[in-house]
């Protein structure tokens, strides 16, 4: 049975991820890629849909213990689990070394004290558990194949296969270490070459601590933004530079319920807010790398822009539904592929142009073309802006006129206006002057209730929605406007829970609501840190700080984040670890750090 999500955590080499839990289970993984078939679909069913646990002896029927203290090995995405038992105490290191050929995934079994016997069981099943392997030797090493993926097992301990699962029984003693490679290679390829596991290690922490040593910000939450830093690096799809929203699909946004979807794609919108972290931490060459995929991603047809692609710039994405696996904690449907890439979402043309404005204004080299796709975005927006869409929460029911997706066509405008009056590019300035200002006013016109002194989720709406927390943010509205601080005091009252953390917007229960799905789903995350962006904004920065704090008491004991908090189930669900948590943790760090050097 899977982990609970919290339970987990990650490592990866930048082209796809595992989860581990913490009882020594590897309940995910797809290879070679994020978006790739998976191989362990533990995570999604059971363990006859493939994992890889390593981990103390333990009686069979039993279940396989916790380990009693985990960490990643200083600011890298090298784990350390250790478990303490009657025999004495093991360490398990974990990590998938940025890849130079295949991919793997290495685990180290070292003893510490007394002499542990140890257990290590790997089922593969791939096309996410439904395809059991052929297993057998080729010399010292173990390989699975089945159509076109092999995967190579590679270790000094004697092995034996039972019930279709790869065992190896060993025990270990101080110092003494074992090492466990798997490698990942075509199967019509020759074998991948024989791993070398403990100069892998050293590599893999020498990468990291090099990475981190770039990271601008010292505040007073450095760790926490350290870790989010990671995570984020960790996201993107190294080849390319496109960065993927989670590396999971399907992991519920309310346990039990139908709002499971595949996240192992780039969003336009969590790309974008996510080069701008990065830009405002020192790390120019990843916001360079991922211009340069939204170039190649939308060259050709900017004007149908996609809201999401794949990682090396697909369009297609198909959705599917993959009825063999009974789904996390029987969360169903599993899907994997989008369909709400075919949506039409305003909101985007601000976020990519916001980002592009941002790489300007922070020195990143000149790159023409993109400032020619900025023009030609807003050439879209000035046909299409008056068009109601589907938003920023993808909502599967009728399209209307969201706020927010006017605000951020705002944005769009403004910013390429800025562009514009830099003297870097030509354009029609006054006529887009003019329509920044018809948006402007639509906008306070239609999106805004005068008698509750907010505004609302699409023109005539009397709901909610906390994307509207993002209107002083993006410079609609200065944050002392009466409407902003009544948005932001109407959406603390009605959109809060009773922990203090923020929805999305109401959802109907068991009937579909505006987002055209049935059931519920936890408090956003991403809206809650920006409910505290808004309130130090506003300068209610000790309140702002409250919050933050309590969000990050949210992190798992690694500082990793999921979508969403269960506040009825006090746990976190959705997909996992999610950058759009992660980018706006960052994001309010930096504005508490300067509010408090500026005595706010």
């Amino acid at each position: 049975m899977a982990g609970r999500i919290e339970d987990y955590a990650l490592i990866g080499d930048m082209q796809t991820a595992a989860l581990v839990c913490r009882d020594g289970t590897a309940d995910w993984l797809c290879l070679p890629r994020f978006d790739s078939q998976a191989a362990f679909a533990g995570l999604l069913g059971t363990e006859e849909h493939g994992f890889w646990r390593i981990g103390p002896a333990h009686p069979s029927g039993a279940a396989p213990p916790h380990a009693d203290r985990r960490r990643y090995r200083g600011d890298s995405l090298v784990l350390e689990s250790e478990w303490d038992t009657p025999r004495g105490t093991v360490r398990i290191i974990d990590f998938m070394p940025p890849r130079d050929g295949a991919p793997q995934l290495i685990r180290i079994v070292e003893g510490v004290t007394g002499r542990v016997p140890m257990r290590s069981a790997l089922r593969m099943r791939f096309s996410y558990g439904r395809v059991v392997p052929w297993v057998h030797k080729v010399g010292d090493r173990t390989v699975a194949v089945a159509g076109p993926d092999s995967v190579w097992l590679d270790t000094t301990a004697d092995t034996f296969g039972k019930d279709l699962t790869t065992y190896s029984d060993f025990t270990v003693s101080p110092g003494e270490r074992v090492a466990f490679t798997i490698s990942w290679q075509p199967s019509h390829r020759e074998a991948p070459a024989l791993p070398d596991p403990e100069g892998a290690l050293e590599a893999t922490e020498d990468f990291w601590r090099e990475w981190v040593s770039h990271c601008t910000y010292h505040g007073p939450y450095r760790d926490a933004v350290v870790r989010s830093l990671i995570t984020l690096k960790a996201l993107t799809y190294a080849p390319t530079g496109g960065i993927v929203a989670a590396p999971t699909t399907s992991l519920p946004e309310e346990i039990g319920g139908v709002r499971n979807w595949d996240y192992r794609y780039t969003w336009l919108r969590d790309a974008a807010i996510t080069l701008s972290s990065l830009l405002r931490t020192g790390y120019r060459e990843e916001a360079r790398a991922w211009r340069e995929w939204l170039l190649r991603a939308v060259a050709g047809d900017p004007e149908n822009l996609q809201i999401m692609y794949g990682i090396a710039g697909e369009r297609e994405l198909g959705e599917a539904e993959l009825p063999w696996l009974p789904g996390y904690e029987n969360s169903l449907p599993v899907r994997v592929g989008n369909g709400a890439a075919g949506q039409l979402q305003l909101d985007v043309y601000g976020e990519v142009t916001e980002a592009l404005h941002l790489a300007h204004m922070t020195g990143l080299a000149r790159n023409d073309y993109a400032s020619l796709l900025q023009l030609r975005l807003i050439g879209y927006l000035e046909d299409h802006w008056t068009e109601p869409d589907e938003g920023i929460w993808e909502v599967r029911g009728p399209r209307r006129h969201f706020v927010h997706s006017k605000v951020m066509a705002w944005v769009a405008v403004d910013r390429t206006i800025k562009l514009i009056e830099s003297g870097d590019v030509d354009g029609p300035l006054e006529r887009w002057r003019e329509l920044r200002d018809d948006i402007h006013r639509d906008v306070c016109e239609k999106g805004y209730d005068k008698e509750r002194n907010t505004f609302t989720q699409y023109y005539g709406s009397k709901e909610l929605d906390a994307s509207l927390l993002l209107i002083p943010q993006m410079g609609f509205l200065p944050p002392d406007d009466k409407r902003v601080i009544g948005t932001i005091e109407a959406i603390q009252r009605e959109l809060s829970t009773e922990d203090g953390f923020v929805l999305r917007y109401p959802t109907a229960g068991h009937e579909a609501g505006v987002d055209g799905l049935e059931g519920d789903e936890g408090a956003f995350l991403a809206c809650s840190f920006w409910l505290a962006d808004d309130l130090a904004m506003i300068g209610r920065v000790e309140e702002a700080r409250q919050l933050f704090e309590k969000l990050l008491g949210l992190r798992n004991d690694l500082g990793l984040l999921a979508e969403e908090w269960d506040s009825r189930l006090q746990r976190q669900v959705g997909n996992f670890p999610q950058a759009f948590s992660h980018v706006p943790l960052i994001d309010t760090a930096l504005r508490l750090t300067a509010s408090t050097a500026f005595g706010g």
